[in-house]
């Protein structure tokens, strides 16, 4: 069974009609959203974390580490444009950000996008599980 499929297999908490969150705001949501659904930055998040190859290039960013796209590609053996792709999802996930040096785009790790977004995981998993 792929992933895919055990993911569509499995009936969710609000298909089910059972919820292991309150409906009523109490738990860990955000903004008045309902407790037992994550936000979309965790989402995000997650699906940044999903891939080995992600996993790989964020080590690279351990200790403060400042690298270009083409540092990147480098150092994991990746073709550049394989690698941008990778910097841009973990962008989206709130695990790195960016900033501009005239033309040269230099990644970092963005410790405190990460460090809110797991507080957010870890308040729902702690209240659900």
């Amino acid at each position: 069974m792929t992933q895919q499929s055990a993911t569509q297999d499995a009936p969710s908490p609000k298909a089910s009609g059972a919820s292991c969150c309150p409906a009523d705001g109490t738990g860990p949501g955000r903004d008045g959203q309902e407790a037992a659904e994550l936000g979309p930055a965790v989402h995000a998040f997650l699906k940044a974390l999903a891939s080995p190859t992600r996993q790989r290039v964020m080590l690279l960013f351990a200790h403060g580490a400042e690298l270009t796209v083409g540092q990147v590609a480098e150092a994991t053996g990746l073709a550049q444009p394989r690698a941008s792709e990778q910097l841009a999802e973990l962008r989206r996930g709130g695990i790195l950000t960016s900033r501009k040096d005239g033309k040269t785009v230099l990644y970092r790790s963005d410790k405190q996008t990460t460090a809110a977004t797991l507080a957010e995981l870890q308040a729902y998993l702690q209240y659900c599980c």
